[in-house]
């Protein structure tokens, strides 16, 4: 006869409590551990549709997180429900120190997903022992929301670079990092790391320091030519110039939730860039730089023939700095590309404040809509 336990209620009495059988003390173990998870994952979703919704004012996004929520709800039963122990959890007291912080939207939207992923993984295991369905439906589920990760962080990269008017293209240089950050600190939202000459591993250590840096600050970072690296280092997209890999390629390789670019000094390789699926082009040189040597000038022609004809976001580029920025402003430019002027500045977040306020002179407003 297996030895009962004896609780005393709240009014005062003993009662006599029967043990659960060791099958029954398992399902009570999945039960919690479904509970948990479900939890965990409704909470984890809960957190994305927030940003998706008042963040990126993307219905569609919001709609995904919310259906997803329903679904999960339909399978947090009652049953499940009663399992939770929450002053026995000996989880509740374990944390870490990256949970203590998170250093940008993007790192907090990732923590969650991977939550959100790994709680539904748990589910499709442990479910399995509760409901024939409950595996398959999770299993499913979490194919789901790997789509939905690729989808926002795409869109919040391809959103950033509509808003990014200031494109910095770097080049080697001692203060590089400190050049960068003063930029960013003026307002840059977009950043190119271009070197042709260092070795992969100074390239790889540099481009993970921007990648972070960038990221702390709410801007994208663009690898120049190498996919392989903008890989590497989680880089938000690449830039390729004519002689690089096709765009179907590139494209291949790093998904569609990355930024594509590509150089083009003409209107047939602007064309052709597009219909290729660039996600933005460059336009110029506008005039001779010593960045493009040997290269005649495009011309403000061409940037009169861009304003008129290119559908994505196009940036002019070669020889512009505060000095003839409105001369491009006033050919039809929307987006300015430098080098020299930021990266050679004493004051980078001073002259990146003048150019994004010439910049911004020029764009009109979006009207605000009261409630």
């Amino acid at each position: 006869m297996k030895e009962a336990d004896y609780y005393e209620s709240t009014n005062g009495v003993v009662v006599m409590v029967e043990p659960y059988s060791q099958q029954e003390q398992i399902q009570q173990i999945v039960y919690r551990i479904l509970d948990a998870n479900l939890d965990r994952t409704r909470e984890g979703l809960r957190i994305i549709e927030e940003w998706c919704r008042f963040g990126l004012n993307n219905a569609q996004l919001a709609g995904e997180c919310k259906y997803l929520r329903q679904e999960l709800a339909k399978w947090h039963t009652a049953e499940i429900r009663a399992a939770r122990d929450t002053v026995g959890d000996i989880g509740t007291d374990l944390s870490h120190p990256q949970e203590e912080q998170r250093a940008s939207i993007k790192s907090l939207l990732q923590a969650n997903f991977c939550r959100v992923q790994e709680a539904l993984r748990v589910l499709e295991e442990y479910g399995k022992l509760y409901s024939p369905n409950m595996g398959k439906a999770f299993k499913q589920m979490r194919y789901r929301v790997y789509t939905l990760e690729s989808s926002l962080m795409g869109y919040q990269r391809h959103q950033l670079l509509w808003r990014s008017h200031l494109y910095l293209v770097t080049s080697p240089s001692d203060s590089l990092f400190a050049t960068v950050e003063s930029a960013l600190k003026g307002g840059l939202t977009l950043v190119q790391y271009r070197d042709k000459n260092s070795d992969d591993t100074v390239r790889l250590e540099q481009a993970t320091r921007l990648r972070q840096l960038c990221h702390a600050y709410g801007a994208l970072l663009i690898m120049n030519d190498r996919v392989d690296l903008a890989l590497a280092v989680d880089a938000d997209g690449v830039h390729l110039g004519q002689q690089d890999m096709p765009i179907a390629l590139a494209r291949q390789l790093l998904g569609p939730q990355r930024i594509i670019g590509r150089s083009t000094t003409n209107s047939e390789e602007m064309h052709r860039a597009i219909n290729e699926g660039a996600d933005y082009i460059g336009v110029g040189p506008i005039y001779e730089t010593p960045t493009k040597a040997g290269k005649a000038a495009a011309g403000l022609e061409y940037v009169r023939y861009a304003a008129q004809n290119s559908p994505i976001p196009w940036f002019a580029i070669g020889g512009i700095d505060a000095n003839n920025i409105n001369d491009v402003i006033d050919a039809g430019a929307e987006r300015v590309a430098v080098v020299r002027s930021l990266m050679q500045a004493e004051q980078p977040t001073l002259v990146t404040q003048y150019l994004l306020s010439q910049l911004n002179r020029v764009r009109p407003q979006p009207e605000i809509v009261q409630n």
